[in-house]
């Protein structure tokens, strides 16, 4: 399933002033993601189509500047451009794909991590109504910036120009950041994160035990409980926020570590399998190749190559 979200006519001016800031902050360091003297703002950059090894995302809000990209969360693939930003609420496993960049105009993006607490700090100071009936929503969405928006990450990236400034002024527009993120269409949506005792928050709570203790064995009827939800519930509302299974979230958490693995400290599949909690390396065997394409070696080879 395609969620198309590229309805847009011209690039804001707000947009434009960001594409310039991040051209003069990014072009000496070349491709990549790089981080800011702000805490928490990173800037990315790719010349050419760019495909990023599937990772574990934490919770995030990310601007497309100049280009366009997609992310894929399981089946579902969600396209965004210039002027429209992805924001993360829960840790879930991703694959990004920059598919509009060149070297004259280079994707350029604005990524900066969340911090929950401040954003339940901020709901608290305002008069918006928590207590209406709560729709489960997906750990992730894909939305149209505001000016006000923009206007935020225009300031936030212009203080890097004036460093004095940083200490003071940076966590003001960042509370402002989350503020607009309220305010705006996906509001309802960026609540639930953080409201006390929400569907989203009791999942969000599962998915960090899963990912800490992901080569464990696991019940879906003990998850139920750390949720306080009946286990059908619970694998309802698990899988609309996630949008898998807690055993094809905890596979994939399996199977993303075993790759990291054998890529960065050279383990071999076998070894790989067995750290990650797989007891029949056919079974590890089969699964990898379902969700990356292709065998542990072939694989491994290709990245390597890459």
């Amino acid at each position: 399933m395609a969620i198309e979200t590229l309805q847009y006519s011209t690039v804001p001016d707000r947009c434009q002033q960001l594409v310039e800031l991040l051209e003069k902050h990014t072009k000496s360091q070349g491709n990549g993601t790089h981080q800011t003297a702000i805490n928490h703002l990173e800037f990315i950059r790719e010349s050419s189509a760019f495909s990023s090894i599937c990772d574990v995302y934490e919770p995030i809000i990310a601007i497309v500047v100049q280009g366009k990209k997609e992310v894929l969360l399981g089946e579902e693939t969600y396209r965004y451009g210039a002027a429209q930003y992805l924001v993360v609420s829960v840790d879930l496993p991703l694959s990004g794909f920059v598919v509009e960049a060149t070297p004259e105009q280079p994707y350029l993006g604005f990524k900066l991590n969340l911090d929950l607490l401040l954003l339940c700090d901020i709901i608290a100071q305002t008069k918006l109504d928590t207590h209406k009936k709560e729709n489960s929503v997906r750990g992730l969405f894909v939305s149209h910036a505001s000016i006000q928006l923009l206007d935020c990450a225009v300031r936030l990236t212009q203080l890097l120009d004036t460093p004095e400034d940083i200490p003071i002024l940076a966590p003001l527009i960042i509370r402002e950041i989350y503020y607009r993120l309220l305010m705006g269409e996906q509001g309802e949506a960026v609540r639930q994160i953080a409201t006390s005792g929400s569907n989203m928050q009791r999942i969000a709570k599962v998915v960090k035990f899963i990912k800490a203790n992901f080569t464990q064995p696991m019940r879906v009827e003990e998850l139920a409980a750390q949720a306080s939800m009946s286990a059908s519930s619970f694998h309802h509302h698990f899988k609309l926020v996630t949008s898998m299974s807690p055993l094809q979230y905890q596979k994939q958490l399996r199977l993303l570590e075993a790759r990291r693995l054998m890529l960065a400290e050279n383990f071999d599949a076998a070894n790989a399998a067995y750290q990650v909690g797989y007891e029949s390396p056919s079974q590890f065997s089969r699964e990898y190749s379902r969700l990356f394409g292709a065998p542990p070696i072939q694989d491994i080879q290709r990245l390597r190559v890459a």
